[in-house]
């Protein structure tokens, strides 16, 4: 269970979250607010939340203090959390500029676009085969993505030290941005019209655009896809998982880099 004294990763206190918010909010991920309160400081670190574009979720008391838990020879105790607790991010997040620029000095250069993905282990692994093979870097949207905790770096295996990491408040615009700066849009899915990813590989420098585990891509997000590629499966098979997907993409578009530079 995540407690506030055992994981560096969450700040209990109202006062401590509203400093954290004026000074550094780029560290916090989320905050969990009880609900109903009503407060000057409350409003306040909400208004503060909207500023900054950090998500808050209004909870029950009982999440708070499942939340801010610690045992101590044997016995349970909650930590004071005055109705607030963040979760904290674990890395320091690039802009969406910095990400672009980065295309053209990448071994690969590939930028994977995550709509929606929900799971840490599939982000944290497709981060560890993007920075293996060169690739650029990760762009996710700011809402409903998976946390990059613990989780996902145990999956990253180091890579998210180095990666470059942009979160966006609007993933279907940054793609736009990323059209304008030359870079080719291509999404995964399997519709009718999708192209077979052996025989028609990425053109890069690209963005490759992975969906939701369990619902792909959403429609506003397939239709900045330029092209939909789809891996042919050699028996019936529902799916294959979103990392594994991802990583034969991208081995298909380092395997075939210098024929499809554009």
């Amino acid at each position: 269970m995540l407690t506030c004294t055992e994981n560096d990763h969450l700040l209990p206190g109202l006062k401590p979250v509203l400093e954290l918010l004026n000074s550094e909010h780029g560290r916090i991920d989320c905050i969990f607010c009880k609900k109903g309160l009503r407060s000057p400081d409350i409003l306040r670190l909400q208004s503060l939340c909207r500023l900054h574009g950090i998500h808050y979720t209004l909870v029950e008391q009982a999440v708070l203090d499942r939340l801010c838990h610690t045992q101590h020879h044997g016995q349970k105790n909650t930590v004071a959390h005055q109705g607030v607790v963040a979760r904290l991010t674990s890395m320091v997040f690039c802009s969406l500029s910095h990400l672009l620029a980065a295309v053209t000095q990448a071994p690969l250069p590939v930028i994977i676009a995550l709509d929606q993905v929900q799971d840490p282990g599939n982000v944290g692994t497709l981060c560890r085969t993007l920075y293996a093979l060169g690739g650029a870097g990760i762009l996710l949207p700011l809402h409903n993505s998976a946390y990059l905790g613990p989780a996902a770096q145990r999956a990253a295996a180091g890579a998210l030290e180095y990666l470059p990491v942009a979160r966006v408040t609007n993933l279907a615009h940054a793609l736009d941005s990323a059209e304008e700066a030359g870079l080719n849009i291509y999404g995964a899915g399997m519709s009718p019209k999708s192209l077979d990813a052996f025989i028609s590989p990425m053109c890069l420098p690209a963005v490759l655009v992975l969906g939701n585990e369990n619902k792909g891509l959403r429609p506003g997000i397939a239709k900045r896809c330029t092209h939909m590629l789809r891996i042919p499966l050699a028996r019936h098979f529902d799916s294959l998982n979103v990392a594994q997907a991802g990583a034969i993409l991208l081995g298909l578009a380092t395997a075939n880099q210098n024929k499809t530079m554009c």
